[in-house]
């Protein structure tokens, strides 16, 4: 009797375990090409990229959701070692978004154990947008956070010009910006290839994501720069922000 009753507790103990297997693989859902069969996609059409966060093991990818947009997903590999434009290779995880500058941008935050390749696409005038493949670099590459990397000159009153230096990765390709005030409002959000920008001028800008023209920053007021030194896989070497008072 004493028998039956260990092989049964044994046999529960497998069933526990093989449910539990299931689990982890329905939180994985269809392939990107999958759920791409009846549709006809715009590519790289989606400004998104990715950061390990500072103080915690997770990764950030962060997106920017035009008005307009809905249905947000993300797709991850299995690791890096894959055809990173095979949308066969990649899975839908489904997970929550969070607000970035009070909902102007958003994030994902992932817990992923290696390093693979990221899209994410969402739903905008009828077809489906996809971001250029993102590569996390969390374990190679982790995301700098530096400060003093960024200077400001206020030399021009209400128009500073921010300049800051790269970390210890030299790849970076491009560099984003962003003006907020004390309140975590987005003012502008700018793209230069110079490590140099200059509110509110955009002649060495070479993508805008500000909506309308901003307004004149106040003297005698505080507030924030973020700065996210991008590579060409959309991976975040260096992330900056600092606080300044506009004379």
């Amino acid at each position: 009797m004493k028998n039956i009753d260990l092989r049964r507790f044994y046999f529960l103990i497998l069933v526990t375990i093989l449910v539990g297997c299931s689990t982890d693989m329905d939180n994985r859902d269809s392939t990107l090409e999958e759920s791409l069969s009846d549709d006809n996609p715009v590519l790289n059409n989606v400004i998104a990229c990715a950061a390990s966060n500072e103080n915690d093991d997770l990764v950030s990818v962060f997106f920017y959701p035009r008005d307009g947009a809905s249905n947000v997903k993300y797709f991850e590999t299995e690791n890096v070692n894959v055809d990173k434009n095979d949308f066969g290779n990649y899975y839908r995880i489904d997970l929550p978004t969070t607000d970035v500058f009070n909902g102007y941008l958003e994030k994902f935050e992932v817990a992923v154990s290696e390093e693979k390749w990221v899209i994410v696409s969402f739903e905008e005038g009828g077809r489906t947008h996809l971001s250029n493949p993102i590569r996390l670099k969390q374990t190679t590459k982790p995301t700098e956070y530096l400060p003093q990397n960024v200077t400001v000159d206020q030399i021009e009153p209400r128009m500073p010009v921010f300049s800051w230096d790269d970390g210890q990765y030299s790849d970076s390709r491009i560099y984003f910006q962003v003006v907020s005030d004390v309140n975590n409002n987005l003012l502008s959000g700018t793209y230069t290839l110079d490590k140099s920008f200059q509110y509110y001028e955009l002649e060495n800008v070479v993508l805008n994501i500000t909506k309308g023209t901003p307004s004149a920053l106040k003297a005698n007021t505080s507030y924030n720069f973020t700065l996210l030194a991008v590579s060409e896989d959309n991976w975040v070497n260096l992330f900056s922000e600092i606080d300044f008072n506009a004379n």
